[in-house]
């Protein structure tokens, strides 16, 4: 018996209503989110076809939509759909983390932050900053740089603290490469930004550097003495 479309279309439905995408190999995650803007087609050839295009699913993802548009078989709104989704997930981490949240742990801030640096393709400085009970006042990007590198103004990280009124401040960046490590630059930075905020009575909780699910913390490695 020969499963058409439709069925199978069901059926991937009903094992994600029972599990989630558990179990689910790349292109029927594909197969799942194309069966919702592409009707009454086949969908399989063309999510393998995304696959062998990009080699993997965040590639698929991560793809401008114009050049998923030249994948034959993607139209308009298949293309919006999978562009949408690494920005609605990063929609909805942020909307997990706006203002008036405590920040009690590292792990709370590398959460707050893989929301906000999680996704970016670039290198950008930013600082939380909290106030007297660790409530999170505000996220603020200060500079936005290259892939592996990001030229940090003291002043304006001096600047951004006084503004919101911080009384102490997380400072972290990201290393699209993937690699959490800090670089000698990465500490000689942290060094004179602790130096500079403590000056105006603004503590550095940490530094915590994001490179897509690991991270480093200045703090728990003992760099921030």
């Amino acid at each position: 018996m020969t499963i058409g479309p439709e069925g199978h279309r069901k059926r991937l439905r009903e094992r994600f209503e029972r599990s989630g995408f558990e179990g689910f190999h790349d292109h029927e995650v594909l197969e799942l989110l194309l069966s919702f803007v592409i009707p009454r087609r086949d969908v399989k050839p063309l999510a393998k076809s995304l696959l062998e295009e990009f080699t993997n699913l965040a590639a698929v993802f991560d793809a401008p939509m114009e050049t998923l548009r030249q994948v034959g078989g993607i139209g308009p709104q298949a293309a919006v759909l999978i562009a949408s989704i690494p920005r609605l997930l990063d929609r909805y981490q942020q909307d997990r983390w706006k203002a008036d949240t405590a920040i009690q742990s590292t792990k709370d801030a590398v959460a707050s932050l893989t929301a906000t640096l999680g996704l970016e393709r670039n290198e950008i400085f930013c600082i939380l900053a909290l106030n007297s009970r660790n409530v999170l006042i505000a996220t603020e990007h200060i500079q936005r740089g290259s892939v592996n590198r990001t030229a940090v103004f003291p002043r304006l990280v001096a600047e951004a603290s006084l503004k919101h009124r911080a009384t102490a401040v997380i400072l972290a960046h990201n290393h699209p490469g993937g690699d959490p490590k800090p670089s000698s630059a990465d500490r000689q930075l942290t060094r004179k930004l602790k130096r500079l905020l403590n000056d105006l009575d603004i503590l550095v909780h940490d530094h915590i550097i994001i490179a897509g699910p690991q991270y480093y913390s200045f703090a728990e490695n003992g760099e921030l003495e």
